[in-house]
């Protein structure tokens, strides 16, 4: 593996580990990232996480606002590439990039393909509910996530386990996963297969997508916050303010009553659901630092029948 001529082409936490495996295990030639963003109260410019993982590394970046631009076009074809590793980038490689490297382009997706293609994989797994997922190595064409797989890898997600947590655990095996693929592939032992046409999507989160709908399940409540941790995080209102919910228990035999319902269990803080009930085992008042629930009980005393989401 060390004498191909490889890029990479990542942006997100997720593409971290994976950077890191593919560097230690072969010979990484540019890092193709996307440029910086304002970010916090000051606004200012704030480097991708795949830029500082990189400039670690001691490789050379490269930040254009898009891959497929004549310039990255014109380095990328100077290299003389035998293949470009992709992992949680944000943007479609168009086929004149999908054609510059001898082997093609590698992409480390956070699911067994051909269910949830799209930007957060993830957070839609749990979101649904679901018991398994995993990563899939495959080869990237024109489509969203449609490609040739090579290589797949099948992990339980635990019950309680968020969004942050679970792509922590993928992207480590995602890194080890690639640098194994990539092996097979360069030498001919692994072959591309193609995926069945039929699949499920994951569309990219937006913020207000992390509101709590009390007439829901206590379990997909439950789900909701896992999903939606750490962003945009799941949320509600009390007393008209936002309150943002990081982490919840589902209650056997929980209370009856109107959704919404806040009540008190010793010193636990739970809620009614449309079936069942949740404790809210750490929140955050807006404005305000993260807490438990039993800070929330003694700082802000909820009334008797007090409902959130109002």
């Amino acid at each position: 593996m060390k004498n191909l001529r490889i890029a990479f082409a990542g942006t997100g936490e997720f593409a971290v580990p994976v950077l890191r495996a593919l560097a230690e295990a072969g010979r990484i030639l540019l890092v193709i990232t996307q440029p910086d963003r304002p970010a916090g109260r000051g606004l200012s410019p704030k480097p991708p996480p795949v830029k500082t993982a990189a400039e670690e590394l001691g490789l050379p970046v490269l930040q254009p606002p898009s891959i497929n631009a004549p310039e990255p076009l014109s380095r990328l074809h100077s290299l003389k590439l035998d293949l470009l590793v992709v992992a949680a980038f944000g943007q479609l490689l168009r086929r004149q990039v999908l054609q510059i490297p001898r082997l093609g382009c590698i992409n480390v997706h956070a699911s067994l393909l051909p269910n949830y293609r799209g930007a957060a994989p993830v957070a839609w797994a749990i979101l649904n509910g679901e018991r398994k997922t995993g990563v899939t190595i495959f080869l990237l064409d024109e489509g969203m996530d449609t490609g040739p797989i090579l290589r797949q890898e099948e992990v339980e997600i635990g019950p309680d386990e968020t969004r942050g947590e679970l792509e922590g655990r993928l992207a480590e095996l995602g890194g080890r996963l690639l640098v194994e693929t990539i092996e097979g592939y360069a030498r001919g032992r692994i072959r591309p297969r193609p995926q069945p046409k039929e699949g499920s999507l994951a569309p990219r989160l937006r913020k207000e997508d992390g509101e709590i709908d009390w007439s829901w399940p206590a379990e997909r409540v439950h789900n909701w916050v896992r999903g939606m941790n750490p962003w945009p995080s799941a949320f509600t209102r009390f007393r008209g303010r936002l309150l943002k919910i990081h982490r919840t228990k589902v209650l056997e035999g929980g209370p009856a009553g109107p959704p919404g319902t806040i009540t008190i269990k010793g010193k636990r803080l739970c809620v009614i659901c449309g079936t069942g009930a949740v404790e809210l085992l750490e929140l955050q008042p807006e404005g305000k630092r993260r807490m438990s629930g039993l800070d929330f009980l003694n700082g802000y005393r909820p009334r008797p029948n007090e409902r959130l989401g109002q």
